[in-house]
This record gives C-alpha cells, sequence and structure tokens, in this order.
C-alpha cells in the first residue's frame, strides 16, 4: 500500500490543529505540533515534505521558525497560514523564509488540499532533480561515451549512406562522388542550387566526413535576422554593447571551434558584414560585439546560395575577394526536375517518414499518383515534395492507398513529360490557336478525370460534356488512366 505524503501542521490554538487535522487526514499523513521546538522534534524524526505554519505564536512568529526549517530542513516546502493580511508579513515571508505559498483564513476546505497536493507535487519534483543531479555526476564517463556513439553513428550514416536518397543512375550520384572526394581536405565549399534541394545535406555529408567529424556543426541561416543581429549571432558580443544585451553571448563562431560551420543563404549578407566574415576567412579570428579584444577560432566555412554569386559579384552586390575565399570548392545541386528519375522513391521514403512522425498508416501512393509526381517540375524541390507528401498522408484513406485525386491541382494540370508549369502553360504553347486550344482543353480534360477518380459520368457533368462528347475527346487526346509507371519509375535506390 503507498504511503500517504507527510504534513505537519504548526499552530499554538488546538481547536485550529483539530479541525485542519480532520480536513486533511483523507488525504494526508498528518503531524501537528503547538509550538516551534515541538515542531522540530517532529522533523527530527519524521519524513515531512511541507510544513503549515499559523504566522502569529507566541515566543517565535511562523516566518522565525520557517527560516530555522530552512536552514536545517530546506527540502521540505515551507507554507503560513494566518488570518492578517499584513503586505509586509507577506513579503517578509516570502523573502526571508522562502515561503512557498500564503494561505489567508478563512480557507476553503478543496482550495487547501488542492494547495497542499501542489505542494507534495513540487516536493517530489525536487527530489527528483536532486537525484538525476547526482546520477548525472556519477555518469559522466558513460554520458561521454554515448555522445561519442551517437557521433559516431552519424559519421557512419553519412559515410556509407551520404544521406542523400537516390536511384542508381541518378544525376546526384556525381555529387556524391564529389562529396565523398572533397570531404577529407579542410577546404571551404561553396553549394549552390535552387532552395529545398538539399544543400544543407550536402554541407552535413561534407562534416560528418571530414576530420573534424567529433566537433560542432551548426547552421545559421543568414537571410533569417538583419547584419547586426547576425553579426551578434555568429560573432558573440559583450554586456552593453547594444540595448538588450544584458548579459555576454558567446557566438556560434567561438561555439564550433574545431568544427564546422554552415553559413546558408550567404547571397543575402549586408556589404558590412560580408567584410567581417572576410577577416574571419583570413585571419581566423573573430571580435565580439563591443569588445577591443579578438579571438582565435578553428573553423571549416561551408556557405550555400540560391543565388548566381558570380553575378551579384559582377554586380557589386557581393565582395570578389570575400566570393573567392568561400568557393575554394564549389559544388551544383540538381534541382528535383532534373531528377525525376528519383521521384518515385524519394516519395516513397518520404511517406514512410511522415507515417512515422504522423502515427497514421496508409497502403502508399498509387502508380498514376507517382506518375504525376514525376510529371510535375517542383519548384520548391524535395521541400515541396515533402510537403504535399504529409498533405496526402493527412487527406488520404487510412490503411488505404494514396490516389492521384489528391494530389494539388498545380500538380495534376502538369501535362506527362511536359516541363512547364501550368500558371504559364499559355505562353509556352507553340502552333496555331486550335492546337493551343486543344493543348489546354486536353490538361484540363486529363487535370478533372484524375480529380474524379476517372468517373467519365462525373468528369462530363462538371465539364460540361455529355459521355460520348467527352468520350470522343479522350480518343481524340490519347487521355487514358495510367496503370502502371514505366522503366524509369521502378529503378533500383542506392543505399
Amino acid at each position: 500500500m503507498t504511503s500517504l505524503p507527510t504534513i505537519l501542521i504548526v499552530d499554538d490554538e488546538q481547536r485550529s490543529l483539530e479541525s485542519l487535522e480532520r480536513i486533511l487526514e483523507d488525504c494526508f499523513d498528518v503531524e501537528t505540533a503547538t509550538s516551534a521546538e515541538e515542531a522540530e522534534a517532529i522533523l527530527e524524526r519524521a519524513w515531512v515534505q511541507v510544513i503549515l505554519c499559523d504566522q502569529r505564536m507566541p515566543h517565535a512568529s511562523g516566518v522565525e521558525f520557517l527560516k530555522t526549517v530552512r536552514d536545517r530542513w530546506p527540502e521540505v516546502v515551507r507554507m503560513i497560514i494566518s488570518g492578517y493580511t499584513d503586505s509586509e508579513d507577506i513579503i517578509r515571508s516570502i523573502n526571508e523564509a522562502g515561503i512557498y505559498q500564503y494561505v489567508t483564513k478563512p480557507w476553503q476546505p478543496e482550495s487547501l488540499i488542492l494547495t497542499l497536493k501542489n505542494a507534495v507535487r513540487l516536493f517530489d519534483l525536487q527530489r527528483q532533480n536532486e537525484l538525476l543531479a547526482v546520477e548525472l555526476k556519477m555518469s559522466a564517463e558513460r554520458a561521454e561515451s554515448v555522445i561519442t556513439g551517437k557521433k559516431r553513428e552519424l559519421k557512419q550514416h553519412y559515410q556509407h549512406e551520404d544521406g542523400i536518397i537516390r536511384c542508381d543512375d541518378s544525376p546526384m550520384n556525381d555529387v556524391c562522388d564529389r562529396v565523398a572526394r572533397i570531404a577529407p581536405y579542410d577546404v571551404s565549399v561553396l553549394v549552390t542550387g535552387e532552395s529545398g534541394t538539399g544543400k544543407e545535406l550536402i554541407a552535413r555529408s561534407l562534416h560528418y566526413n571530414s576530420l573534424r567529424w567529433n566537433k560542432p556543426f551548426v547552421v545559421e541561416n543568414c537571410a533569417a535576422m538583419p547584419g547586426e543581429l547576425l553579426e551578434s549571432e555568429l560573432f558573440g558580443h559583450k554586456r552593453g554593447a547594444f540595448t538588450g544585451a544584458v548579459e555576454d553571448h558567446i557566438g556560434l563562431f567561438q561555439r564550433a571551434d574545431g568544427g564546422t560551420v554552415f553559413l546558408d543563404e550567404i547571397g543575402e549578407v549586408s556589404p558590412a558584414f560580408q567584410v567581417k566574415l572576410l577577416r574571419v576567412l583570413q585571419e581566423g579570428e573573430i571580435r565580439p560585439v563591443g569588445s577591443r579584444q579578438t579571438r582565435k577560432v578553428d573553423i571549416r566555412v561551408i556557405a550555400a546560395t540560391n543565388k548566381d554569386l558570380e553575378a551579384e559579384v559582377r554586380a557589386g552586390r557581393f565582395r570578389e575577394d570575400l566570393y573567392y575565399r568561400l568557393s575554394a570548392v564549389t559544388m551544383h545541386i540538381p534541382a528535383l526536375r532534373d531528377r525525376r528519375v528519383d521521384i518515385p522513391l524519394l516519395a516513397r521514403v518520404l511517406l514512410d517518414k511522415a507515417q512515422k512522425q504522423l502515427g497514421k498508416t496508409v497502403r502508399g501512393l498509387s502508380e498514376e499518383a507517382i506518375a504525376c509526381m514525376m510529371s510535375y517540375h517542383w519548384p520548391g524541390n524535395v521541400r515541396e515534395l515533402q510537403n504535399e507528401i504529409q498533405q496526402l498522408l493527412v487527406m488520404g484513406p487510412d490503411k488505404g492507398e494514396i490516389g492521384a485525386d489528391l494530389l494539388s491541382q498545380r500538380i495534376l494540370r502538369a501535362a506527362p513529360g511536359d516541363d512547364d508549369d501550368a500558371i504559364d502553360l499559355i505562353g509556352s504553347l507553340d502552333g496555331t490557336l486550335r492546337e493551343r486550344v486543344e493543348t489546354v482543353e486536353s490538361r484540363i480534360i486529363r487535370e478533372t478525370l484524375i480529380r474524379h477518380r476517372w468517373n467519365k459520368s462525373r468528369a462530363a457533368k462538371e465539364l460540361g460534356l455529355s459521355r460520348v462528347g467527352l468520350r470522343s475527346k479522350l480518343e481524340r487526346y490519347g487521355l487514358e488512366k495510367i496503370e502502371g509507371l514505366n522503366a524509369e519509375g521502378r529503378r533500383k535506390a542506392v543505399v
């Protein structure tokens, strides 16, 4: 049987003690005392979690007694109960005796019981915190071993699998080969490519395949904050360096000493910040904001951008000397539309991850859905594909197959084998007026049929056509339901 928590009530009025004991005895093991001396004797022999002490007592006030308790039994949660609401008493109780709660008379039984239960919970949490602190001190070597083990797992993951999901003849294979060759050498790398192509993943692979693999890897998005805050975040600052700098702040460059710093969206930094970053790369020194002293740091910088930095240099918006410092080696990540053969595998892997994250299970993606994905040009690249997969999982049937009808309309409107964006379709078409109109018409019909799961009656009704008229157009445009993927969609993945 679980024992009840022990509450010690200290009050010089016997009737008050009896009343409190009667109210509390169902929820707590209640000890009572009419004086400070008697209460101390109980504390010597019993394991008390909470003290509820009257403020006005002869010989010693409640605050004076609880100050003694604080010194001798600091883990006990201390509470004052009083019929007086003098604000000076309350403030003195909190400051001098570390009072958890000041309970005023007359008290409500339900409220008092709830307050005492919360006090007991606080006592338990304090004990757990102390035990964990002791355990952590005793297991420092074990913690270090666990951290080292996890770092080795990361290194092995990026060394053998490089974290890139791709097929055996994917355009990403050349990129991954370059990562393997470049990573061991301590040179700056500039990673280019559209947003969402996986530039940070490449940076992590470079780090965990380098000699710095067991040192920190830190990431900073340079477009996420103005130059002044970015300087403080990377270089650190001294207390009082600017409004709001209430204490010293260690920057990411110093925290990553010995490791790698990944600067994403490097093309967005201001000219003033470019000068300060150049000094870090040239001299290996940083100067915290508001400090006169420089500090040496040993870091490898990997930068990434979706801009054409050479064009930015020619336009005078990016320093030429900084560009060459950052781009000792340049790597370009192809867009998802340039590696369509990877889409089926990527979609299925992302779906598996989403199912684990969201706790929902489906049978998978239909072949028609994957074929439609391969037809779309993915301006947001892998990040857009990941968002689409999550949306499909949320909207899809439990334990059923996700069909193409649940895809976003922008994906459904993309014609098979066509790289054109549906929004720019009209401007991209060639041929006579009739030919252009027929191309648009065929796409509208195809998108409508997929949304209605190839129910020709519903599609014809929405389009204002008869079933015979719809059938005629299907024959004219060669539209038919996709029953399987082509060979490109079934290629084996590299893992």
